[in-house]
């Protein structure tokens, strides 16, 4: 048998003479065989032992990788696993709607300050900012529709707005990203101290903990698919929804909560700059309530089809189960009276208002305050993880784009972008132990990055309906030039009203855009050098080779060693070692 495949490839052609004249055969060994297969003509696929390391101490490293991360992963073995709108809605939302679970106590922190009679204003601020909920929703399913193939603002910025406004809505995007798993995961400690006062000392390491946990998943490949990941937003759901339920039942119908008469009158005038200005702070504070929003507008391409029609419903179903939520615990903590309750030894939270309110309405030791509080938390450590596949992404665009070092676009043993899961875990971590894991005390730095992004991006879109004037465009470019400018007002109303931590922000964005333009111009100086331009002559290598050869004497061996060096390169040197200056001479006339 004669096996025909190109011998170019490595292969070795030996003929077995066999027993008989007629057994003549020709086999032909494939030296690549245990390192690659054919997957096309002319293409090799490694296999697993191609990449396995040819030292001890470096199989050793594999091995304890493996166990670590699990085994190396070929390139075809990545899979998409397309959504359905119930499974995408769990997913794509747990960050949005997770936010409810603390954008009430931030509006609270911000209005005690005034007096318990200012807390009865948190109502009507949380009804506000669910408007601007429903009008950023509404402004994000246009760009769901006009880019099917995602990207978020980054994407929407550089088609339309140019490289500036591109790398500063990346910049806000992965400053979002990095909080969105120290806030997330601080919250979700916070969610189970309030349950198990036991965990309060420990919350820094549990956090710490936790995001190391989340880190080495992701490094696994972990996915954001499944069926698992839909329970904790649908159990959260459920159980938030009940509890809202109930509640309004007894305010309502029971008439219980705490009654009028007992609001202290006068501590709040509306009407005076003082008063002004405390809405505005919690109105900034409570505005938290809106990140992630984005997300689903992102990851158009998850969906089944018609991929941006099933995305919009997504969306608006999030925005109306969200305010349902925010509005919901709102009404709850403000009919009973609920404050934010701090333990006065270490200024640590002692029990969220979430948790009062599950306290309140199913009882401080009832099995539905363990569970609210479980799936409160569960959520929490979801929407923490989505960051972990946003962040790595984003950072890869980037680097393909020049604006990030290459390796952030190189996927490491399990397809996942390693350097980008590995820099999120370690900065997120690292705020959590800076902060105190303290989530009121991150959240200034969360919103203002969040709506710097929806500002460009919708300003972004408002430039795309006047280069694309398809059917209906002059309804979708109001929507998007009015929440452009209403994002943009609030963008400063935090920045100015949750000072002076919301100006760290303000300084970094504009540091990491100077430090992408910086890798950028590296990038393209040295893409300049190496350019081969159509006029450019490339002469051959300019260095020459020189052999050198030592040698005993004169004999055979000598000889075919001089010859081979020869071949290798003309400029040939034999040295011989000697302290006999005559016989060296006689040696030397000798070659000559």
């Amino acid at each position: 048998m004669t096996d025909r495949e190109p011998q170019s490839s490595g292969q070795k052609p030996g003929e077995l003479p066999g027993q008989k004249p007629g057994d003549r055969r020709v086999r032909v060994e494939r030296r690549h065989a245990p390192y690659f297969k054919y997957t096309g003509r002319g293409v090799l696929t490694a296999r697993a032992a191609a990449s396995t390391s040819p030292t001890s101490g470096g199989r050793l490293w594999s091995r304890a990788k493996a166990v670590l991360i699990g085994r190396p992963l070929a390139t075809d073995e990545e899979g998409e696993e397309r959504l359905s709108k119930k499974k995408a809605l769990a997913i794509f939302s747990s960050d949005a709607i997770s936010s409810s679970a603390y954008a009430t106590e931030e509006i609270l922190r911000a209005l005690i300050v005034a007096g318990s009679a200012a807390l009865f204003l948190s109502l009507e601020i949380a009804i506000a900012i669910a408007i601007l909920l429903a009008i950023v929703s509404t402004s994000y399913r246009q760009i769901g529709y006009a880019y099917p193939q995602g990207g978020g603002a980054y994407a929407v910025a550089r088609a339309n707005l140019g490289r500036g406004f591109a790398l500063v809505a990346a910049a806000a995007l992965l400053v979002d990203y990095i909080l969105t798993v120290s806030v997330s995961t601080s919250s979700a400690v916070e969610q189970l101290g309030s349950a198990f006062p036991d965990l309060r000392p420990h919350a820094v390491l549990i956090g710490v903990t936790v995001i190391a946990l989340m880190t080495l998943a992701n490094l696994r490949g972990l996915r954001e698919a499944g069926n698992i990941f839909a329970v904790p937003t649908y159990l959260f759901v459920g159980s938030a929804l009940l509890m809202i339920a109930i509640g309004v039942y007894r305010v309502v119908v029971l008439g219980e909560g705490v009654p009028p008469s007992e609001i202290v009158e006068g501590t709040v005038d509306l009407t005076e700059a003082a008063g002004i200005i405390l809405l505005l702070r919690a109105f900034s504070a409570g505005s938290v309530a809106l990140t992630g929003t984005e997300a689903i507008a992102n990851g158009v391409q998850a969906f089944k089809p018609p991929e941006p029609k099933n995305a919009a419903t997504t969306l608006t179903a999030m925005a109306i189960l969200l305010a349902i939520l925010f509005i919901g615990i709102t009404f709850v903590a403000d009919a009973f009276g609920l404050a934010p309750l701090d333990d006065p030894e270490t200024g640590r939270v002692s029990q969220t208002i979430i948790a009062q309110v599950a306290s309140t309405i199913y009882g401080g030791d009832s099995i539905g305050f363990y569970l609210l509080q479980l799936f409160t938390a569960l959520i929490l450590f979801l929407a923490a993880n989505t960051a972990f596949n946003a962040f790595p992404r984003l950072a890869a665009i980037l680097a393909q784009d020049g604006f990030m070092p290459r390796q952030f676009s190189f996927r490491g043993d399990r397809l996942a972008f390693s350097l980008g899961i590995v820099v999120l875990g370690v900065v997120a971590a690292s705020l959590v132990i800076f902060f105190g894991g303290e989530t009121h005390l991150l959240i200034p730095l969360y919103s203002v990055g969040v709506f710097v992004s929806f500002t460009i991006s919708q300003s972004g879109m408002v430039r795309h309906w006047l280069r694309d004037r398809t059917p209906g465009w002059v309804y979708r470019i109001s929507i998007n030039a009015f929440g452009a400018v209403l994002t943009g007002v609030v963008a400063v109303v935090v920045t100015i009203f949750k000072a002076p931590e919301s100006l760290l922000v303000v300084v970094i964005i504009p540091v990491l855009v100077g430090i992408m333009l910086f890798i950028e111009r590296q990038y393209r100086e040295q893409a300049k050098e190496l350019e081969v331009r159509p006029e450019a002559v490339i002469g051959p290598p300019w260095r020459r080779e020189r052999v050198v050869i030592p040698v005993p004497g004169i004999n055979r061996a000598v000889v075919q060693a001089v010859n081979f060096g020869r071949s290798v390169s003309e400029d040939v040197l034999v040295v011989h070692v000697t302290d006999d200056v005559e016989a060296a001479e006689v040696l030397r006339s000798r070659f000559e």
